[in-house]
């Protein structure tokens, strides 16, 4: 047993499940060069080719070596995996886990957790910040919020929210602009861009434009939660997306230099859990925050976008 390279085994598990290195490397949440040198590492290990030869041109193509030891090694470590769960500590009926995104977790759920201590305060609701839908295989979580265009298989899903796109600047940096107040004016303006592939400035200038807004200037950030900072701190103007920037437009940390104006998204956010029957406990949390959705501000209503004033 000490003798195995039990790093390499897992990484070469993940290869062969997924078929490919950079799957492996986003599963294993490290860099697809430290996948193939585990690759290389393990090949030596065994003595024979585990990949032929032209695998890094193409699909990667296993051995029957390679056929052999990744079989044997995705079964066993899912064994383990199984047989670790299993004997893991029973968290008690009241427990809840929540999966979600980390921009969407600190801007929406967290302010909201008081409101479910009150209204469930035998409930403990933990989050964990995972956009795997896989998260949910193992027991561990409970339920999920996901992003994006749902449903999708295997799990129950139903649509929470729908979703907008506008921009969105400080006060401070609006006035020093001029007090901008239409979109073709972006163009004089620092944008800040989001990797969320869902709001993109693209969207925005398919539908107000300015057809002529260059796409290649401005920082990009790695969240929505960076990316409204940053246009708080008056660095430039974010295209945010309405359910993550309601609660700072509502302070006055963030306007809309272009009123009423945006880009309607549809359904955007998604209740998930796994199949089958759920606990009271999780039924309770997922009949909640239904609730709060259903009482979250509608991009549309009335006032919700006032015209920005200096």
């Amino acid at each position: 047993m000490e003798d195995l390279p039990l790093n390499a085994l897992r990484a070469f598990a993940a290869v062969y499940a997924h078929g490919g290195v950079r799957q492996a490397a986003r599963e294993l949440g490290i860099a697809h060069s430290s996948v193939s040198r585990h690759l290389a590492e393990l090949s030596r290990w065994v003595g024979v080719p585990l990949l032929h030869a032209s695998a890094g041109r193409g699909a990667l193509r296993f051995t029957p070596q390679g056929e052999s030891l990744g079989r044997a090694t995705l079964v066993g470590l899912q064994a383990i995996a199984q047989a670790a769960n299993a004997v893991r500590e029973v968290r008690p009926a009241h427990a809840v886990t929540v999966s979600t995104s980390p921009s969407f977790a600190v801007r929406w759920l967290l302010p909201r957790l008081p409101l479910l201590e009150r209204a469930h305060p035998k409930i403990e609701l933990s989050v964990q910040v995972d956009q795997r839908l896989d998260a949910l295989d193992d027991g561990r979580v409970d339920l999920a919020i996901r992003m994006g265009p749902g449903p999708w298989p295997g799990v129950y899903a139903e649509p929470l929210m729908d979703d907008a796109l506008y921009p969105v600047m400080s006060p401070a940096a609006w006035r020093a602009a001029g007090s901008p107040s239409r979109p073709a004016q972006l163009a004089d303006l620092r944008l800040l861009h989001d990797r969320d592939p869902q709001a993109g400035w693209d969207r925005w200038r398919q539908v107000h434009g300015p057809r002529a807004l260059s796409l290649q200037r401005g920082a990009r950030y790695t969240s929505s939660d960076l990316v409204l900072r940053a246009a708080m701190q008056g660095q430039g103007v974010a295209l945010a997306r309405d359910r993550l920037a309601a609660d700072d437009l509502a302070a006055g940390l963030l306007i809309r230099p272009f009123g009423d104006l945006a880009v309607p998204l549809g359904p955007s956010y998604w209740l998930v859990r796994p199949e089958g029957p759920a606990r009271s406990s999780v039924r309770a949390v997922w009949a909640w925050l239904r609730w709060q959705a259903g009482g979250s501000r509608a991009v549309d209503s009335p006032g919700a976008s006032p015209e920005p004033r200096g």
